[in-house]
């Protein structure tokens, strides 16, 4: 750790533009559009606009996940959303999620389009939708709406905690990595009990809740998460954990899921764009990363 300097917090606190690290650009105190964007709109009556973040991957899951399961009206478009380039806040995208977060969904199926923003409501809203990964007896269902809002409520500490403090704030402080680590780690052993006597999350059926908490917590277990942490939190302690990511990570359709929007790794697990299922098949540049020289 680098020695820390004490912060005298300031008697009214302003805005400095360049302060947040490699998040500068983006992190701002304001909501509302920077610029005037419209957003492109495909031929399936579900328009995506997101980025293979965790948050993304869950929707994504979730509707490769339907399709897979025959749900064929659950055929989508996939749009690319770069938030390091501020692209969340162009005036199209403000007009879906006005909380300038991905993901965010427009179903256009109906006689009206439907704005749905947050990924747990998005989650739920297709759950619904399409009559799937929700138990219908009243206890499941419970259970499994109980812990998808356990990881909407959770989330934030493992990513804008620890993740923040421990892979990308400009200064490691101590206390803040410290604080941040007991709290994922708790988390993990929340997760660790109850996957000990329960096969997914909401008991023996496959769920909206593990899409959910899977893209977090399943990446961290698998060392695909802010760099070496997953050592330094001794992941490999949780067996259960393991065994229920292992299980969901074999699944195709997340596989799929996985792929679509993203930008970082290996580029033949990445499709930018996502507009049918032969994409996956026969990707074309605009639609992947570029080759590696």
């Amino acid at each position: 750790m680098t020695d820390e300097t004490e912060y005298a917090p300031p008697t009214v606190w302003t805005w400095k533009q360049g302060n947040g690290g490699q998040f500068a650009n983006i992190n701002r105190p304001v909501s509302g559009p920077t610029h005037d964007k419209e957003l492109p709109v495909g031929r399936h009556p579900l328009q995506l606009y997101s980025l293979a973040t965790p948050n993304g991957v869950k929707v994504t899951v979730m509707l490769e996940e339907l399709l897979a399961a025959g749900f064929g009206a659950a055929e989508y478009d996939a749009w690319l959303i770069k938030i390091g380039e501020g692209d969340q806040f162009g005036s199209g995208f403000v007009g879906v999620n006005p909380n300038s977060k991905i993901p965010a969904l427009m179903d256009r199926s109906g006689p009206e389009p439907v704005r749905v923003f947050e990924s747990g409501a998005i989650l739920l809203y297709l759950s619904e939708k399409f009559g799937a990964f929700l138990p219908k007896a009243h206890p499941a269902r419970t259970e499994a709406l109980s812990w998808l809002f356990w990881q909407m409520g959770s989330g934030p500490y493992l990513g804008g905690g620890f993740g923040h403090f421990y892979a990308y704030a400009p200064t490691k402080i101590e206390y803040a990595i410290d604080r941040f680590a007991m709290e994922a780690k708790r988390q993990l052993d929340v997760l660790d009990k109850r996957l000990a006597d329960n096969e997914f999350l909401a008991g023996a059926d496959y769920s909206i809740a593990d899409m959910a908490v899977w893209p977090w917590y399943g990446a961290l277990m698998q060392g695909k998460m802010y760099g070496e942490s997953a050592t330094f939190l001794s992941v490999s302690e949780y067996r259960n954990v393991k065994r229920w990511t292992d299980a969901i990570a074999a699944r195709p359709a997340v596989k799929r899921g996985r792929m679509v929007n993203r930008m970082m790794g290996d580029p033949s697990e990445q499709l930018h764009e996502r507009h049918d299922a032969a994409d996956f098949d026969t990707k074309t540049q605009d639609k992947v990363a570029p080759a590696a020289s």
